[in-house]
């Protein structure tokens, strides 16, 4: 090679050192590109590690860096939470209202549009004698629920769950107008997401959306002139609407949700 490049250059010095020199440089050019290529051939048979491999990996369904087997935020929540109990027949049916002894008046099934009606006319029949609302109820319509609860706040009617009786999903709006509100041992109060109810005219999702924005708003704004903590609306937007958040008697007494429940500790405690 090095013979060669000698008499190379001894050409160039006896002939046209122009052209020569530019043969040369044309030469060493396709001699240069051939080596590459072959380089660039060598390269892509040679196993090799992607760049995108040293950088970090994401996946939507879950946050990135995350450990495995991290606890969700929602874990606490989740346990609380509990499936919707098992149909009461007695409770499938459009709310009765029956007055009794002691000015009780028994409201028992589920709230139906114009539920509030009836509640309105029978208080009117007999709303001098009515002290309390009892309820035992799986819910229903929110907004016959919110208007029965104003009606019992005017008429500064007391409301009460007795012992293992429900007021679930929407009924616990209606007792939160109860001046006083009783719980009784084992009752079961608990609430849930509100289940928007298209329209015939709703066409769109987010007609859907806005309707139940609007609903959550004035539930909101309900349960806050009836003086109950909003955190029980929040426990309510954060479970899904086939399950119930059911509120611990603690949890009822420091959200105001009630304003009495019976002392369960045994008698010796209580000394």
């Amino acid at each position: 090679m090095g013979s060669a490049l000698n008499r190379r250059i001894h050409a160039w010095l006896a002939g046209n050192p122009d052209e020569s020199i530019l043969r040369w440089v044309f030469r060493t050019i396709v001699v240069v590109t051939v080596v590459v290529l072959v380089a660039d051939l060598i390269g892509l048979n040679e196993p090799h590690v992607s760049s995108d491999a040293a950088s970090p990996q994401f996946d939507i369904r879950k946050e990135p860096d995350a450990p495995a087997e991290a606890p969700s935020v929602l874990a606490p929540l989740l346990k609380r939470l509990m499936p919707l109990p098992k149909s009461d027949p007695a409770l499938e049916q459009p709310i009765s209202l029956e007055l009794r002894g002691g000015g009780r008046l028994y409201a028992t099934g589920t709230i139906t549009p114009g539920s509030a009606r009836a509640f309105a006319d029978e208080v009117d029949r007999h709303g001098e004698y009515i002290k309390t609302v009892v309820l035992n109820s799986p819910g229903g319509s929110v907004a016959d629920a919110l208007a029965m609860g104003r009606l019992i706040r005017a008429r500064k009617f007391a409301t009460e769950i007795e012992a293992g009786k429900t007021c679930v999903s929407s009924c616990p709006l209606m007792f939160a107008g109860g001046l006083e509100r009783r719980a009784g041992e084992r009752a079961t109060i608990g609430v849930h997401q509100v289940a928007a109810v298209r329209s015939a005219n709703a066409a769109r999702s987010d007609n859907d959306m806005s309707l139940a924005q609007n609903v959550s708003a004035r539930c909101q704004r309900y349960l806050s002139d009836m003086g109950i903590d909003l955190k029980v609306w929040v426990h309510a937007m954060e479970t899904p609407h086939d399950q119930l958040f059911i509120f611990k008697p603690d949890e009822l007494k420091a959200l105001n949700l009630v304003t009495s429940v019976p002392d369960s500790r045994p008698e010796k405690s209580r000394s």
